[in-house]
């Protein structure tokens, strides 16, 4: 389509070239939020005279949020040449009244950490009397006040003559559709850079996603620095300096609570295991040919028991680096190739009368695992891959079921109707790249597109975009997962019945994309256009 449009323009020889092919709106939210009334009333925001003003419970962290997004609304306004046109944005310009605060009115204390089910709710309110212009954002919980804070940045708009804004008369009340929004990023396949994950962070808060879910170790590298077990990321890392510390963990996760965004890390077994064998012999399973052992290795060895202590130990460990009360196990896409081949476990299962049942062999090693994780001081809860449920493991009635591979909606089906909580990534793979405008694909999968009851419906807890890291490391992480992920933002936070329309969300996320591109985040563009209000 792209390039039979640039054709046409070519041999048009017409001003029709020049045109982008979205014209972005100005002013608007992103993610859109439930409930928002505006009017052609208009107020002027001078940086020098404006400021953030707490009227009932403060923190760190909305301190911390206060002096964040000053910069990021106001740092170096007049360094930007500003081509805005804003057409009949501001009829009268001197008749607009001056804002000079917003008023934040947090009710309630504080908390440390976000975490599911957290109150995200807010309300703002932007009016004028008495030749005064007012500002107002309410709400019962700091993870509220952080999302009504980038609301407000986004609400502002750029005067042709820097460092003004201006903003409409508006009355935004809002909260999100599911609890778990978030983006699952993969740093063992390509390592992440400290600082790449913290970038990671901010636009996770700034599209309104909760949740880093840290899918931190995998069959190629094992970059996680364990104090119980050193030799897991001596011997099976890429090398000692692509590694993340307790120091630098305790960095992300502290980082995470100041946007609001949750820190899940993933611990994938028994597949996906190869980098935790040269660290932890025994842990493995030799694979066999020709009746000896040929040197490669498979999935864990679920018939060594001084696996599970082993086991017990490191996840007592991660689960006191990372404070949320959910932890993800994995449990996906494992080989029983090798297990096949091992007289060890063919004995075991004939003593245990499963013979040839290696299905229920993964199903012994998974029972395990969950009560392990199950009673450990944290008392954690688990999210675990689709396959864990499909082989028909006993799960504890608060698992949460990662929904991933084709056939989602009879799959959803399937975990609701058993009672369980679910999560939707399978139509959100950001490391799927085609040609074109494909986040409209991801804005149109639909969670609930699926023949559902309300209870059903219930468990939905939301969903990920995966931007898994085969082909994903610091050179491309923003670029390719944003604005994309934008897109599954605004699924998993705004009401159905206003994210129905990918044409009309087109104007919205060309703004909020070039919004990214202002705050100094290099994200992809999303088809022919340009900024306005930037120089390059």
């Amino acid at each position: 389509m792209w390039k039979e449009l640039f054709l046409l323009c070519l041999a048009s020889g017409t001003a029709l070239c020049g045109y982008p092919y979205i014209t972005p709106t100005q002013g608007q939210v992103w993610p859109r939020p439930k409930e928002v009334q505006t009017s052609q009333t208009y107020f002027k925001l001078e940086p020098e005279i404006f400021n953030f003003t707490v009227k009932a419970h403060n923190c760190d962290i909305l301190e911390l949020a206060i002096a964040r997004y000053s910069a990021i609304i106001f740092s170096n306004p007049s360094d930007r040449k500003r081509d805005v046109t804003r057409g009949d944005t501001l009829k009268d310009e001197n008749s607009a009244l001056p804002i000079t605060s917003l008023d934040i009115v947090l009710t309630k204390e504080c908390e440390k950490y976000p975490y599911l089910g957290m109150n995200e709710e807010y309300e703002i309110r932007i009016a004028g009397s008495n030749n005064v212009g007012t500002a107002t954002l309410n709400s019962t919980s700091i993870w509220g006040i952080l999302r009504g804070i980038e609301t407000f940045s986004q609400l502002l708009i750029p005067d042709p003559e820097p460092p003004t804004y201006v903003v409409n008369a508006t009355v935004i009340k809002d909260g999100p559709r599911f609890p778990h929004r978030g983006l699952l990023i993969d740093t063992s396949r390509h390592y992440l850079p400290l600082l790449h994950i913290l970038y990671t962070i901010d636009l996770l808060a700034m599209n309104k996603m909760n949740v880093l879910h840290w899918h931190i170790v995998d069959s190629q590298s094992f970059p996680y620095v364990s104090d119980a077990f050193p030799n897991l990321s001596l011997k099976g890392a890429y090398s000692q300096e692509r590694l993340y510390s307790a120091d630098e963990i305790g960095q992300v996760v502290a980082y995470g609570a100041l946007s609001g965004v949750r820190v899940v890390p993933e611990f994938d077994t028994p597949g996906h295991t190869l980098s935790w064998g040269p660290g932890q012999p025994g842990f493995l399973t030799p694979c066999y040919s020709g009746g000896k052992p040929d040197g490669t290795f498979g999935p864990v060895d679920p018939t060594n028991e001084a696996n599970y202590a082993f086991l017990k130990t490191l996840l007592t460990e991660v689960t006191q680096r990372f404070p949320d009360r959910y932890i993800h196990l994995g449990g996906d896409e494992v080989s029983f190739n090798c297990w096949e081949s091992n007289p060890n476990i063919t004995d075991y299962m004939k003593k245990a009368n499963i013979t040839g049942d290696y299905g229920k062999l993964e199903e012994v090693y998974i029972t395990k695992l969950l009560d392990i994780v199950t009673n450990l001081p944290t008392k954690n809860g688990y999210i675990i891959w689709q396959e864990v449920f499909d082989n028909g493991v006993k799960l504890a009635p608060d698992t949460v079921v990662h929904v991933w591979k084709g056939g989602w909606q009879e799959e959803l089906a399937k975990v609701t109707e058993g009672g369980f909580k679910t999560l939707l990534s399978t139509c959100w793979y950001l490391d799927y790249i085609s040609y074109g405008s494909d986040w409209r694909n991801y804005y149109d999968c639909e969670p609930f597109d699926f023949n559902a009851t309300s209870a059903q419906k219930e468990l939905i807890q939301g969903g990920e975009a995966c931007i898994w890291g085969e082909f994903v490391d610091k050179t491309n992480l923003i670029q390719r997962t944003w604005p994309r992920a934008s897109a599954v933002a605004e699924k998993l936070w705004s009401p159905e019945e206003l994210t129905k329309d990918v044409n009309s969300a087109a104007p919205r996320i060309e703004e909020f994309r070039c919004k990214l591109v202002y705050r100094g985040y290099n994200v992809e563009s999303l088809g022919p256009s340009f900024c306005p209000g930037d120089n390059f």
